[in-house]
């Protein structure tokens, strides 16, 4: 998904990442999506405003809960359901499911069930752009949990050592699955960062024109050639770390911690901004939200018509059949 900066197709975006999760939850719990789904509801400012500052050749890397950076990316929810229902029209063939969605057409270089592991893929991809001499950005997304992961921190080094075209983005949402961050990381997130020599800011992630200002700044030093930055978005998910059909996961955080979140949704923040502004245009937010609804649906109608892969394909696409001058001489099979 291409360059914007249209508040009403922020709107839109943001809303069909809203409607994929909840539609989504629904489909767990009535057991159509099997294994766990980590829900980005609350999230969606900062997929949608990173992107939205992103042009079609630049690259993501995306993390267990990653549908949101998928869709915002350009990703297609019918092809995205499919891959959630296993279906062979998904985009890995139904053999990814939820954590490791990728589309290298797109500039996806996949999402990643292991915390942090994006990083050093996001690293090596800017490599080959300053290799290359392409004017190419990367940016891989992660969560304040992976702030204790030594392949990010790796990251974090490499990236200003080698002056990589990298925007790490940090979606703090407080919690690494239920455990406070402040209870599990010692100083400041931007510190650390600042710690490897690294550009930072601390943006407010519920704000989708605030975090694609602070990324187009990013992303325009890294095009010319000023090195990586590490952002930090200060935001909140509504939902439990993940849910699966017939599991319970408590929720530690208290009522007024989520209603104090809610109270400054991205959507209805960006909603009453327009409606105040005159700034919908034709139909209001009646229309958009009822082209999102009809999209969906109809993401969801392909994604159940469409066949499961057949058990004598199990195999195929998780191995490479040969390799140049492999094996190698003398090895023994």
């Amino acid at each position: 998904m291409s360059e914007s900066r249209d508040p009403v197709e922020w709107y839109r975006r943001m809303r069909r990442l809203r409607r994929f999760e909840m539609r989504a939850a629904e489909l767990v719990g009535e057991g159509e999506i099997a294994g766990p789904v980590h829900e980005y509801i609350g999230e969606e400012a900062v997929a949608v405003g990173v992107c939205a500052a992103l042009r079609a050749d630049d690259v993501i890397t995306s993390t267990h809960r990653g549908h949101g950076h998928i869709l915002a990316k350009g990703g297609a929810p019918d092809r995205m359901y499919a891959e959630l229902l296993g279906r062979d029209s998904g985009y890995n063939r139904g053999r990814g499911g939820s954590m490791h969605i990728a589309d290298f057409a797109l500039g996806i270089f996949g999402a990643n069930g292991i915390v942090g592991a994006g990083a050093p893929m996001a690293c090596g991809a800017a490599y080959t752009f300053k290799l290359r001499g392409e004017d190419r950005v990367a940016v891989p997304f992660f969560g304040d949990g992976a702030m204790n992961q030594g392949v990010l921190l790796e990251s974090f080094n490499l990236a200003v050592v080698v002056d990589l075209p990298v925007v790490f983005a940090c979606e703090n949402n407080g919690y690494a699955i239920s455990s406070p961050i402040d209870e599990m990381l010692g100083g400041e997130l931007v510190e650390r960062a600042a710690g490897f020599g690294l550009p930072v800011r601390s943006v407010d992630g519920m704000d989708v024109r605030a975090v694609h200002a602070a990324t187009s700044a990013a992303v325009e030093r890294a095009r010319a050639g000023g090195g990586p930055t590490f952002l930090e978005f200060r935001t909140a998910r509504y939902s439990v770390h993940n849910i699966a059909t017939g599991a319970r996961m408590r929720d530690s955080r208290s009522e007024e911690m989520l209603a104090q979140a809610r109270g400054r949704d991205p959507l209805e923040r960006l909603a009453g901004e327009l409606s105040g502004n005159g700034g919908w245009g034709a139909g209001g937010r009646e229309a958009v939200d009822d082209e999102i609804e009809r999209e969906l649906e109809g993401a969801i109608g392909f994604a159940r018509n469409s066949p499961r892969p057949r058990p004598e394909t199990a195999l195929d696409y998780m191995y490479a059949d040969t390799y140049p001058d492999f094996p190698a001489p003398g090895w023994e099979q």
